[in-house]
């Protein structure tokens, strides 16, 4: 979930440590210093009396500085901030009940408890599958831990690691080539594992920052963007469900060898022992820069499997980069901003069918998601359920079986030449509804980001497109859209985009306008169209009860202009505006749009919704 709406549903107290936390790193100058400024310059009393969408900006902003405080954080090793944190990121995990919490922490601390026993058994095993090497990195790591640690008491002073131990550790960690998971087993191996009350976990991870907990429905809450931050301090360069989905173009042979080298029972099933790589925290770099390839591949060849790997696996074209690593840090970016959009690659509607359809032909599948990713609810295959914790229809069909995918194409009568994920996802694009989700990108023209979002079309059918889709809102907002009578009005001058027919010769004109620039500022052009239109209707006997301009946003000179205006009823709605209206519309108890609503210049959004929820 963001930011934005966590904050909305919590308390000024829920909120008040994050703030003031933010509020501490805006007084140091941070690197977005100007920026920062500029968005509470507007208010007096500081970051506290600014609204939410502002708030998550500037957490934003100060990303950087705020990932830097958590580092300082883990030099008190007694916290179990790495065990904690590496809860909360996982994925399915950003909305818990305190009591689900409870459990999972518990599990986690019994499961190091018995890795630990495990591991140290290995040590002292000389049969067992770690190889002479592997022991040799652990105890390395190991020894040198136990120095920063203890060191302190023989100085007299209490145990802790330093900044300077701690970045010599991590530097240590990652020469050896050390996943998260087995850092951790020898960091607790070293520093016994303390149960901590979960109130008191709460509390700590409350007060610095990291998650909001609503006492008034007794549930935390973890901030995507929080998500992406923490990751960054665990090494975790991308989300579980893209690592996920590129471990499973790999081979058998390439996951059993990645399994070995990092202690991972390769008797377990194929999946398995690739959730088992997920956990232990392998590096997703290194596993990209090394650990795929066979045994003396020359660079060349590294670059030719991994391009085929995104190309051919990811369905990504045209990789960044020329060096290996800028083709890493490429993908990496890929998946990253694949995290970040908001949209779902297919209708919310269509999302709902899939799953609904998943459901019935794969009975097992919502246990499987339930358990996959850790959620609390007995029946979680619900479109809106797993959009709020990030999962989104391309990491529901990752999870499938190659067996339960083919079954599924089959019992749909979904095409099955190609990519079966890709046919899938196409099958239930529901294309009217996908339009409607980006209906902001048509009335901005922005063809890159409709592409993006699983939508082909030309530019020059881009107004045309805008004006169907505000029809399909104006109808369902309850409202007569009149092709017929419309057609019958229009001259070869004065073609009306959309007329609304109230019924006793009363009308309603709708006006269309795209724009690829910000704020629609052509005002003097666009009244004459409008005053032409206006005259068309008395001639023809109706009685205009408003004129609507749709558009993106308006400058406020275009405002300015409206106001000065006498000649027409005219009122102006952004795209955003309507798309709004039309939500709320739809729970509220109206069977049609009260159209007397519609009376401001610019229409007051607030107002109207504020009216249809009573």
């Amino acid at each position: 979930m963001k930011l934005e709406k966590i904050l909305d549903r919590l308390g000024s107290l829920e909120k008040n440590s994050f703030i003031k936390i933010i509020d501490n790193i805006i007084s140091k100058n941070p690197k977005n210093g100007k920026e920062i400024e500029k968005l509470l310059s507007s208010s007096d009393k500081g970051l506290k009396s600014v609204d939410n969408q502002n708030i998550s900006t500037i957490f934003n902003l100060t990303s950087n500085e705020f990932r830097k405080y958590i580092e300082c954080e883990f030099q008190e090793i007694t916290s179990q901030l790495d065990i904690l944190i590496d809860i909360i990121i996982k994925d399915g995990n950003c909305i818990m009940k305190q009591d689900w919490f409870s459990r999972l922490y518990d599990t986690e601390i019994k499961n190091l408890k018995n890795r630990i026993k495990a591991l140290n058994a290995d040590f002292e095993n000389d049969k067992s599958e770690l190889s002479e090497k592997r022991k040799r990195d652990y105890k390395i790591y190991k020894a040198c831990l136990h120095t920063a640690y203890y060191n302190d008491v023989e100085n007299n002073r209490d145990s802790k690691v330093s900044s300077d131990e701690l970045s010599i550790i991590l530097t240590l960690s990652r020469q050896l080539g050390l996943s998260q998971e087995e850092v951790k087993l020898i960091n607790y191996s070293i520093l016994p594992i303390k149960k901590i009350e979960i109130q008191e976990v709460i509390k700590g991870l409350k007060n610095i920052g990291v998650i909001f907990y609503s006492n008034k429905e007794n549930t935390i809450y973890v901030a995507d963007e929080m998500v992406r931050v923490l990751r960054k301090i665990r090494e975790k360069e991308v989300a579980e469900k893209f690592y996920r989905r590129t471990l499973k173009l790999l081979r058998e042979p390439i996951i059993n060898q990645i399994a070995k080298d990092h202690n991972i029972d390769r008797k377990l099933d194929y999946s398995q022992k690739i959730e088992g790589i997920i956990k232990e925290g392998v590096s997703f770099t290194n596993l990209l820069l090394t650990d795929i390839y066979k045994t003396g591949s020359t660079l060349t060849e590294k670059k030719k499997a991994l391009n085929e790997l995104c190309e051919k696996g990811l369905e990504i074209k045209n990789l960044r980069g020329s060096t290996l690593d800028e083709k890493i840090n490429s993908l990496i970016e890929h998946f990253d901003a694949v995290e970040k959009d908001e949209k779902v690659g297919i209708s919310l509607d269509g999302f709902d069918k899939l799953l609904a359809e998943l459901n019935q032909a794969l009975p097992k599948l919502n246990k499987q998601i339930k358990d996959q990713f850790e959620l609390q609810d007995e029946f979680v295959l619900k479109a809106e359920f797993l959009l709020a914790y990030n999962i989104k229809p391309r990491d529901i069909l990752d999870l499938i079986t190659k067996s339960d995918l083919t079954f599924f194409l089959k019992e749909n009568g979904i095409r099955q030449r190609g990519e079966n994920i890709l046919n899938i996802l196409e099958h239930y694009k529901d294309v009217e509804n996908l339009y409607l989700e980006n209906y902001m990108n048509v009335g901005y023209r922005n063809l890159n980001l409709l592409k993006e979002n699983g939508i082909i079309v030309k530019e020059s059918e881009l107004g045309i497109k805008f004006e169907e889709l505000t029809k399909v809102i104006f109808k369902g907002l309850g409202f007569d859209v009149d092709e017929k009578f419309k057609n019958q009005l229009n001259t070869n001058k004065d073609m009306i985009d959309i007329l609304l027919n109230l019924g006793n010769n009363e009308v309603i004109i709708v006006e269309c306008k795209t724009s690829k620039e910000r704020g629609y500022n052509k005002f003097s052009t666009v009244s004459r169209q409008l005053k032409s239109y206006q005259n068309l209707a008395l001639k023809n006997d109706l009685r205009i009860v408003k004129i609507l301009l749709v558009a993106p946003e308006f400058s406020d000179d275009f405002v300015t202009d409206c106001e000065m205006d006498t000649e027409m009823n005219l009122s102006l709605v952004t795209a955003l505006t309507l798309t709004n209206i039309f939500d709320a519309f739809k729970i509220s108890k109206y069977q049609e749009f009260p159209h007397v609503l519609f009376r401001d210049i610019l229409i007051n959004e607030e107002r109207i919704l504020k009216a249809l929820s009573k």
